[in-house]
């Protein structure tokens, strides 16, 4: 449609090919760069932001057929959408945007949080996130349908997995055996023209691989055979196979983001929550099952990485480089590959366009940032539309946001929109998300308070980038909460940095030394965190709902309580109809999707996830 609104980064207009894009790729690129500017050098020195903080959490339409004992995935987000924006006009309780798939709902609060020095937004942001839910169900009514907050809904791209039941197209826009374009989002053409223009620049389909769960009954080896020789040529042993960008970015999470005082103080917390990134996706953990099938991963992370993956042969380094200008490491959605405030860690080759380094360096940007925002534009744009094609650099960043919105990074450092009175922001994209409200709003407050600590003391939790990258593939594994190693730093506060000779920075830790602590070893996270609440006027109340929020997390991290991808495992391995062969099946897949809805609603208690622990905040 030949129309120009704008719903937040959503620009809707004519979609172009990857041909015509590809065309315009360096002009949108160079302009973007030169928005980034305009920016930087209006609100460089800007300083005493409020800090605000906001969550986002991404949900899941659910259809039941009771009878036939059947759970599939309701395209209907549409609809609902259209009905919770009309809700959101006349409110400021919520906020809700569309997501890449037509199941899919993303909400935000109406307004951010507003820090203030007795955290006592805390007590609210539970009650926000269950009225959110409970416009949803409101509007499910008389239906079969609910609403869940499943990471990975196990059976996706099994035959029949959507409601209505849609079958995919190989001629579609991601050519999927698996995925049908039904599936995507239909109310926006950003997420079908983001689908095939990555398929096309990368001259091939995306292909993930997650290795078998191997049990007693599963084949040896698992091999499935495809007619699409391509497919056929992508799939690997003992593995099973994905096609399509719905498989990843058809995940749920749950992610943060906070506004900072000034840039140096967002640069500071960008750098201090690299390291965490692997320790929360991994208690967070929530993705067991793809496909049909028990995975020996926990996490979403390599599928919905896998799911974006645009680099063609050339730039994955499988051929000499002649049309390409890089060899690049890492799908465009990845982990952080460099620090803002220091190079001292910075161990891993960063990849950059010099064009657009010297030109930001010539500016004035620092180098670290410089390379940073280089690195970022080494991407093409894979989204574009005609009528957004010329812009402006003083009142535009549409350019700007096109390439940096596309690099789904672990964190995201976000400058302000132009013309607008919004900070120098950093976005937590990691954390799965979780059965109740009760834990996501812990997991979000845990992150919330850490960077609260983290301002307040100064903490230095610096180790070598390539060691986060180790952490992250370690975090991916099952069961990585109760047996995985993670490296981090020993000693976190800036006048305690001194080593003795031969002294080690970092370590290889437990998850539960680093969230709990552990003498000699980490002083932990938690009591870090508590430290910081002794040291600020917190009353009982506010106290009291942080202290449950806070046991959750520690429990989690000490393996008392499950993550909630081991107790979808353990649910499934434990079914009746499960015949330990690794296969979740459709009645498997119903019982398990039946007890999401039980406990969200609260008429299920789930000791595994959640122990005795309840909600304090009744706000």
């Amino acid at each position: 449609p030949d129309v120009r609104i704008e719903m937040g980064l959503l620009t809707v207009g004519t979609p172009l090919s990857w041909k015509e894009t590809k065309k315009h790729a360096h002009h949108v690129k160079k302009t973007g760069v030169q928005q980034f500017l305009s920016i930087y050098q209006r609100v460089k020195e800007r300083r005493k932001d409020a800090l605000k903080w906001g969550d986002e959490l991404e949900c899941t339409l659910v259809h039941f057929d009771h009878e036939k004992k059947q759970a599939r995935l309701l395209l209907d987000s549409p609809r609902m959408l259209e009905k919770l924006q009309d809700k959101s006009k006349e409110d400021e309780t919520s906020l809700w945007v569309p997501e890449y798939a037509a199941y899919m709902l993303e909400s935000t609060p109406g307004k951010p949080w507003v820090f203030v020095g007795d955290l006592s937004e805390f007590n609210s942001v539970e009650a926000n996130m269950k009225l959110r839910r409970q416009e949803v169900l409101k509007l499910l009514e008389g239906t079969t349908a609910s609403l869940l907050t499943v990471t990975a809904f196990p059976r996706i791209g099994c035959p029949q997995f959507t409601e209505p039941i849609c079958q995919p197209s190989p001629d579609g826009f991601s050519h999927s055996l698996f995925f049908p374009d039904e599936a995507i989002y239909p109310g926006h053409p950003r997420y079908r023209t983001l689908t095939r223009n990555i398929r096309q620049r990368r001259g091939a389909k995306v292909a993930m691989n997650l290795p078998i769960f191997r049990d007693v009954n599963t084949p040896n080896p698992f091999i499935e055979t495809w007619d699409d020789p391509d497919s056929q040529a992508a799939a690997l042993p003992d593995h099973v196979y994905m096609d399509s960008m719905g498989f990843g970015m058809g995940c749920c999470c749950v992610q943060m983001t906070f506004q900072a005082c000034s840039i140096e103080e967002a640069r500071f917390l960008y750098d201090q929550l690299i390291p965490i990134c692997p320790l929360m996706m991994c208690i967070s953990a929530a993705s067991p099952a793809f496909r049909g099938y028990l995975t020996d991963t926990d996490c979403r992370w390599p599928v919905i990485s896998g799911s974006v993956d645009g680099r063609t042969k050339q730039e994955r380094g499988l051929e000499p480089l002649t049309t390409e200008k890089f060899v690049i490491p890492k799908s465009r959605y990845g982990t952080v590959d460099s620090y803002l405030c220091t190079d001292k860690y910075n161990d891993v080759d960063v990849v950059r366009d010099e064009e657009f380094f010297e030109l930001l360096q010539a500016a004035g940007v620092d180098k670290l940032l410089a390379e940073h925002v280089a690195h970022l534009f080494i991407r093409d744009p894979v989204s574009l539309f005609q009528e957004k094609l010329d812009q402006n650099i003083e009142t535009d960043s549409d350019h700007f946001e096109n390439i940096q919105s596309t690099n789904w990074q672990s964190l995201r450092f976000k400058p302000p929109p132009p013309q607008s009175d919004i900070g120098w922001r950093v976005e937590f994209r990691v954390c799965e998300i979780q059965v109740t409200d009760f834990e996501n709003a812990a997991f979000a407050c845990f992150v919330v308070l850490l960077t609260r600590a983290i301002l307040s003391f100064g903490l230095n939790f610096y180790m070598p980038i390539s060691k986060v990258d180790e952490n992250i593939k370690v975090a991916e594994k099952r069961d990585s909460a109760r047996e995985g190693m993670f490296y981090f730093r020993r000693k976190p506060f800036p006048d305690d940095c001194e080593l003795a000779a031969g002294e080690p920075e970092y370590e290889l830790m437990t998850i539960d030394t680093i969230v709990n602590g552990k003498e000699g070893h980490f002083p932990g996270l938690i009591p870090l965190m508590n430290r910081y609440l002794d040291s600020v006027d917190v009353d009982a109340e506010t106290r009291c709902t942080i202290s449950v929020y806070l046991k959750l997390i520690q429990r989690k991290a000490s393996g008392e309580l499950m993550t909630t991808a081991r107790w979808m495992r353990e649910f499934i391995r434990s079914h009746h109809d499960y015949k330990q062969d690794s296969v979740v099946s459709e009645l498997i897949n119903y019982d398990l999707m039946c007890a999401f809805d039980r406990i969200m609603r609260g008429e299920q208690t789930c000791h595994e996830l959640v122990g005795d622990l309840a909600s304090a905040s009744i706000n």
